[in-house]
Parts: C-alpha cells; structure tokens; sequence
C-alpha cells in the first residue's frame, strides 16, 4: 500500500521536484548500507567477477608454480607452464563467463516472449496470476482489484511483473563481452604474480630462493584479493582475507607436494 502511495505522490511532482527527488534518493541511507554510494559504485557490478577471476588466476598459476617447484624443474620450465596455464585457463574462464552471462540474457528474453504470448492469447488466467500474486503480499478488495487494474493496463509493465513475481527471474543487464574480458583480465593479471621473480631472473639472473620470494608475494595477492572479496560481498573482511590466504595456500602446499612425490618416483 506504501508503494502506491509514493508512485503516486512522485507521478504528481514537477520536474523540477523530481528531479531533487532522484537527487536525494543517490545518496539515501539504503543506497550507503549497500554500497552503491561508494566510490566502487560505477565499477561494482563487474567488480565480483574481477574478484573470482583473480582469486582463480593467482590460485591455480601458484599451484602450477608450487608443483614445479616441488618436482624441482628448472626456471625456464616453470615460466613455460606457468604461461600455457595463465592464458590456456584464462581464456576459458573467460569464455565460460561470457557464455554464461549470454545464456542467462537468452533464457530471460525466451520467457519473456513467452510471458507476452499468454498476456495476449489468455489474458483472463494471466489476469488472475496477477491477482493471486497481490492478494498473496496482502492486498484484498477495492485496493487488489486498482493494484491489478494498473498493472494489466500496460503489456510491458504486466509481463515485467509476471517476470519477477511469477517465474522469479532478473532481467540480466550486465554485458557478456565485459563480464568475461573482466574474467580473462584479473586472471592474467594476478596470475603473473606467482611467475613474476621466474620472469625476473629469466631476464636478469639473480641469486635467491625464487620459490619463496613467489610465496611472499602470492600470498599478498591472496591478502590483497580476499579483502576485496570481503568487501564485494559484504562479510566481515579479516574472515575472508584468512580464508582466501588459506584456501590459496593449502591449494599451493597440495601441488607441491603431488610434484615431488611424482618426481621421486619418476627419478
């Protein structure tokens, strides 16, 4: 009942009124406790993927990293299939990202043509849909019979409701391309992390224990990553730093020790 009220009070401001309206409703405390008034904000919606993305990349190039170490091949071993797993499974990833960004786009836009189908073939069951839907929340009588008025007056606004209440379906407005670029960019670039000391002594040889120093500063990115998943997905930021470090590492300590177990027994 307080929705209808507020649409209506806003549907009876001038522009200008409501233009201050949207103004305020930005930077209203429902938008703050959400996050969308951060300075994330433009960028929050490709954020979560940039997220696992990168947890992904960093996770699996240090463990390939961690089972040559522990096979102890040489450096130039490890950058050759460091690389071919960093753009092999980053392609992938990024392939599957968008594919599925795509498939959720395609399957939304068949059960919508679907929905405007029976809005005009069988309006009369669609009607009593909308109706059941309402009565359901808690309208009844003459604000039930308005409620179902307004909303079956206009085909797009009676499929969109259908959509969300009936089927319980969102409508995907994210991009495939830039979901899985996303996917593909976080990957590489914290999948470098585990192979850049390998890089660097490829380039200009330097006498430490290269194993260690990757450790180190895989372990930042897993730091690093697991705050910003914290934030992306609003729960307490030390728990998922620690959790991604422990994941990440516990991944890393299995490789290693699967590679010098089989090159023991190779040798």
């Amino acid at each position: 009942m307080s929705s209808i009220i507020i649409s209506y009070d806003i549907c009876n401001v001038d522009l200008g009124e409501s233009t201050d309206l949207i103004m305020t409703t930005s930077d209203s405390p429902e938008n703050t406790i959400h996050g969308r008034s951060s300075v994330f904000h433009k960028f929050q919606e490709y954020l979560g993927e940039f997220v696992y993305g990168g947890i992904d990349g960093s996770v699996t190039t240090f463990a390939v990293v961690a089972g040559a170490a522990g096979a102890h091949l040489e450096s130039s071993v490890i950058i050759i299939l460091g690389f071919a797993n960093l753009i092999a499974d980053g392609f992938a990833m990024s392939v599957g990202s968008y594919l599925s960004t795509k498939s959720e786009k395609q399957n939304y836009e068949k059960h919508k043509k679907i929905e405007y189908w029976e809005v005009e073939n069988i309006p009369d069951a669609e009607r009593q849909e909308i109706r059941e839907i309402y009565q359901s929340i808690g309208f009844e009588g003459k604000l039930l019979d308005d409620v179902v008025d307004v909303i079956t007056a206009d085909k797009d606004r009676w499929v969109d409701t259908m959509m969300k209440h009936e089927l319980e379906m969102q409508e995907e407005t994210k991009s495939p391309f830039a979901m899985g670029f996303v996917t593909f960019i976080s990957f590489i670039i914290l999948g470098l992390i585990p192979l850049t000391v390998y890089v660097w002594d490829f380039i200009n040889p330097i006498n430490i224990q290269h194993f260690l120093v990757s450790s180190i500063l895989t372990g930042l990115a897993f730091l690093s990553i697991g705050l910003l998943k914290g934030y992306v997905t609003h729960t307490n930021k030390l728990r998922s730093t620690l959790e991604t470090l422990l994941l990440g590492g516990a991944a890393a300590v299995l490789a290693y020790f699967v590679g010098s177990l089989l090159e023991q027994i190779i040798a």
